[in-house]
């Protein structure tokens, strides 16, 4: 089953779902973005959160006991309660602990310009409470932390961002699976650390974790079903096909260069202007184009015109 979680928080009491040790407190619209889904595991020696979005701050008590954070990937909308826990110690994958150590860290791995920058910084303060945290240590694939009757261990999935990890609560067997997040939209790719080789390979690898439930950062929630699961996840890999076709279909109407290209948009609808789009669909735009080229489907002239091969 997917479970639905709460409407504005501001105004619902917060919706949440137990397995074991293991709470699930749903954000607005099912964590729809900007906002997420909150795991909170109790141990019997340790209290943890995987993540922090808007939700949390919303939570109360239960939240602000949390005494560690591991995060599965490093983005705004999963830093925005960080500011309530400064006590706590906060773990993030080696590959994206740049990124939550300083802002700098965060624009490189955005791979966004400095006149972006700080009009990004302003927002994020803004909306997501944004504060760094030079403090947080990093951790590899495998890691496990011993919660006390509870285990916690990463499984490094990486694609939407360098460091992004599924993380595993053992025995309740509760995956978060973080923004592998089987939405509509489809898999994100599109900053500087990004990778569509990695997500391809991470999503091939997702059904081995030994999960029985299934948490979502945004917009799905909680899957209790393997076959509902494994369903929706094979239509959020498609969509990867379906960019490539549409980006196939943009050149067979005529040669473009990549500026042409991303005009027309991959990701968002056409003529949707923000911060980091045009960045964000350049690089994504880039990367199908890459695989297309060692494929020898698409060719690129002397003056950055791409064609079909």
């Amino acid at each position: 089953m997917n479970l639905v979680g709460n409407q504005p928080h501001s105004q619902d009491p917060i919706q949440r779902v137990d397995f074991g040790r293991v709470s699930v407190f749903f954000g607005e619209k099912n964590g729809k973005y900007p906002d997420g889904n909150q795991v909170l595991i109790r141990g019997s020696e340790t209290r943890a959160a995987f993540d922090t979005p808007v939700v949390s701050n919303f939570i109360g008590p239960e939240f602000d006991a949390t005494e560690l954070v591991v995060m599965g990937h490093v983005h705004e909308d999963h830093m925005a309660g960080l500011h309530r826990l400064p006590r706590a110690s906060v773990h993030v994958h080696k590959d994206d602990l740049p990124a939550v150590r300083s802002w700098h860290g965060m624009v490189t791995a955005f791979g966004s310009t400095e006149a972006q920058a700080s009009a990004i910084l302003a927002k994020f303060e803004r909306d997501f409470f944004y504060a760094p945290r030079p403090d947080a240590r990093g951790y590899g694939d495998g890691a496990c932390w011993d919660l006390g009757q509870t285990q916690i261990r990463a499984f490094h999935m990486p694609g939407h961002t360098a460091g992004h990890c599924v993380l595993l609560v053992e025995p309740e067997g509760v995956a978060f699976t973080g923004d592998i997040d089987l939405t509509g939209f489809g898999p994100y790719y599109g900053d500087a650390g990004s990778s569509l080789r990695d997500f391809r390979r991470s999503l091939a690898r997702l059904p081995e974790i030994p999960a029985k439930v299934w948490v979502t950062s945004h917009h799905r929630g909680v899957y209790t079903d393997r076959a509902h699961f494994l369903r929706d996840l094979a239509a959020y890999t498609a969509k990867l096909d379906e960019r490539e076709q549409r980006l196939l279909a943009l050149l067979r109407d005529s040669p473009k260069t990549l500026e042409q290209l991303v005009q027309h948009r991959l990701l968002y609808p056409k003529g949707y202007e923000g911060l980091w789009v045009a960045d964000a669909e350049t690089r994504t735009i880039s990367r199908h184009l890459d695989e297309l080229l060692a494929d020898g489907r698409v060719e690129i002239d002397e003056q950055g015109v791409y064609r079909l091969g």
